[in-house]
């Protein structure tokens, strides 16, 4: 989470990573990491297919190599 103040005025709150499991796929929802999430899941064993870029739209999820959903 990123939480705090900017400048002293303006209220920062919002999360970093956001992943999902439905029907057994990690769903990345949100990736605001400077490494991407999906690389570092790769690294550990995690196929590509039980992955899902969840923020990309569903029509473009096919051009990926990950799983469409």
């Amino acid at each position: 989470m990123n939480v705090g103040w900017h400048d002293g005025w303006h209220r920062v709150y919002g999360t970093v990573i956001h992943i999902d499991i439905k029907d057994g796929k990690l769903w990345i929802q949100w990736d605001g990491t400077d490494d991407a999430v999906a690389a570092e899941l790769i690294e550990r064993g995690v196929p590509k297919s039980d992955i899902v870029i969840g923020f990309h739209a569903p029509y473009k999820r096919q051009f990926t190599e990950f799983a469409v959903g």
